[in-house]
């Protein structure tokens, strides 16, 4: 059964930081575009970031772009979001998903294979 478990969110005031991981079962990702996702209340699940099966390649939200870093380790099967700089405005639930996808659609919601169960963050003001 294939399972992406994340971890790592919580509550932290803003202009703090959090390191929110995806721990990835079985089966081998190495060669999935990785992404994270969020959900702000009352709004629609958004793109955050996302990396290639290599790790050479990165896109991010404008929203988060120098504050927010995305990385993979293919040997523990594991891909990270850090989080600097929080923002009470990045209080949402974040989803680790994969895809098959390397194209334009690698970062769309319609086109993730896999979704994690999803974990709080909360930024305090």
């Amino acid at each position: 059964q294939v399972q992406l478990v994340e971890s790592g969110g919580g509550l932290v005031q803003a202009g703090g930081s959090l390191r929110l991981s995806c721990a990835a079962s079985g089966r081998t990702f190495s060669s999935y575009t990785m992404n994270w996702f969020r959900r702000a209340p009352g709004k629609e699940r958004e793109f955050v970031a996302g990396l290639s099966w290599s790790g050479g390649s990165t896109d991010y939200a404008d929203s988060v772009k120098g504050r927010f870093t995305i990385s993979r380790d293919n040997a523990k099967n594991t891909v990270n979001l850090q989080m600097n700089n929080l923002k009470p405005e990045d209080t949402a639930v974040y989803y680790c998903a994969a895809t098959r996808d390397v194209g334009v659609r690698r970062h769309w919601v319609s086109a993730m294979n896999y979704w994690g169960q999803g974990t709080q963050v909360t930024v305090s003001s």
